[in-house]
């Protein structure tokens, strides 16, 4: 029998991850019952598999306002607002205690996945009395939860894209498999001895590919034989570089310079308009511990590349599947909600361009479900933690019936632009493993050196050297420092 007041059910939030969680704190504060159904065994389980990576976004952007209000009124200290957090800082000083807070705890079960959503005695077909049939979330274990309204929060972490490069699997990559990391590998711990004095191909262009290729580089300076291969769809690489020292993420854009600096040295090698048709194992010698990748062009021709291991960091995509019976209007190309497709294109945003959006924007036709996060930007890899909280912050507002609230945009998000030198120049400090003291030495021995050198580089190189900063830590530096200060590198360098 469908339930005819489905108004005291809880909102049903999938996923206790940062979005997930802070969906909970909005709820919580505006006094709207909810539950959340979390797939693993706690909080965060996605941001814990990638918890050596260090954000480029401060603290400032990483916690969730509402959630930064319950902890603080718990006795909660909070961190550094300029530091750099990693995946898991995060967890351990930021989204454990949140979920352990006496107003989101009792409302959290763990080991809860959701396989399919509908609504309660109604399909996808049927329109007659839809808008006020519960939610029925079934979950793995065969129990059905009921809820008012659903905030998907599930995000892409399960389903990884292909290395194919026309987003099918390669020819071969499911066999290949066990050569394949997908995301971001810990080069310096579980993952050390998959790549130390080994070959490495990493394909992808964004983000997770620069961290993975900078660790790799400074893994090839402790490890002798280990070598690193680019391979991007794009001739040019200039797009993966960034803003540089123009970036108001100074993190976000010393990535750039530093992997700007790889290539530039040859420390690693780019393999520009390389598009990946198969993978195929390497002779037949069981020994031969080696794959190769194949790129083919519309002529037939074709790149080879071997490898002893692949990283593939080409992003993610939603599973929709479990959302089958609800009707949800998909932009073709994007799989986001249609109305927000637009503002998250990658081919006209960056994540810094991305405008604040709410529920208006994740509206679909079928009333009451709302993705959010990684999940609502499709195969868009233009997310920031902090529009996930702006969607939540809207859409607990609008289910709250406070619409004022939830059509108000209460978020600012950085872009390019004009950024302070020491900012910069500490971001990348602080991802290389230098403390502030060091970063701080190591300004005031480059001061010492810039009349005397042909370069900043070269300054900041020497500046390096004489205080025992290692060889890619100091070319990555040098590599910002000619950025930062607007010098003209040496060739090479």
């Amino acid at each position: 029998m469908v339930d005819p007041h489905p108004d005291h059910l809880p909102v049903a939030v999938i996923g206790a991850g940062p979005v997930g969680l802070a969906a909970a704190a909005h709820l919580a504060e505006r006094d709207v019952p909810f539950v959340v159904v979390e797939a693993g065994d706690a909080p965060a389980t996605a941001v814990r598999a990638w918890s050596h990576i260090q954000l480029f976004s401060p603290w400032e952007y990483n916690a969730d306002p509402a959630a930064r209000r319950l902890l603080t009124a718990a006795g909660w200290e909070q961190p550094d607002a300029s530091a750099l957090p990693t995946g898991g800082d995060l967890v351990k000083q930021y989204l454990q205690p949140l979920a352990e807070l006496p107003a989101l705890a009792p409302h959290i079960r763990y080991g809860a996945a959701v396989t399919a959503i509908s609504r309660q005695g109604i399909d996808r077909v049927r329109t007659t009395g839809r808008e006020t049939a519960p939610f029925v979330l079934r979950l793995a274990g065969g129990e059905e939860v009921l809820a008012r309204a659903v905030i998907d929060a599930s995000g892409t972490w399960r389903q990884p894209n292909h290395v194919g490069a026309n987003g099918l699997p390669a020819h071969g990559e499911p066999d290949a498999a066990a050569w394949i990391s997908h995301g971001l590998p810990d080069v310096f711990g579980t993952d050390r001895a998959q790549h130390a004095g080994r070959h490495t191909v990493v394909v992808g262009a964004g983000h997770s590919a620069a961290n993975t290729l900078l660790a790799l580089a400074e893994l090839a300076d402790a490890e002798p034989g280990t070598t690193i291969t680019w391979a991007i769809r794009a001739a040019d690489p200039a797009a993966s570089f960034g803003g540089g020292s123009d970036d108001e993420l100074p993190a976000r854009g010393a990535i750039g310079s530093g992997l700007k600096m790889l290539v530039d040295t040859g420390r690693v090698t780019l393999a520009p308009g390389f598009r990946t048709h198969t993978i195929r194992r390497l002779g037949d010698d069981p020994a031969q511990d080696q794959v190769e990748l194949v790129s083919r062009d519309a002529d037939g021709n074709e790149q080879n590349l071997p490898a002893d291991r692949i990283v593939a960091a080409t992003g993610f995509r939603p599973d929709h599947r479990i959302t089958d019976e609800l009707r949800l209007d998909l932009d073709p190309i994007m799989s986001a909600p249609r109305a927000l497709a637009p503002l998250i294109d990658p081919n006209q945003h960056s994540c810094g361009t991305v405008t604040p959006h709410g529920y208006r924007e994740l509206t679909h036709p079928e009333p009451g479900y709302y993705a959010v996060g990684m999940k609502s930007y499709g195969r868009a890899p233009t997310f920031l933690m902090l529009t996930g909280y702006e969607q939540v912050r809207s859409i607990a507002a609008a289910l709250a019936g406070d619409l004022e609230a939830a059509k108000s945009v209460e978020l600012q998000l950085p872009e390019t632009g004009v950024c302070s030198v020491t900012a910069g120049g500490e971001a990348l400090a602080l991802r290389l493993g230098l403390t502030k003291d060091q970063h701080e030495q190591l300004l005031q021995v480059t001061a010492k050196h810039l009349g005397s050198s042909p370069t900043a580089s070269d300054a900041v190189l020497t500046a390096a050297t004489e205080l025992g900063v290692d060889h890619t830590t100091a070319l990555q530096l040098a590599a910002y420092a000619a950025d930062m200060f607007d010098v003209p590198d040496a060739p090479g360098c």
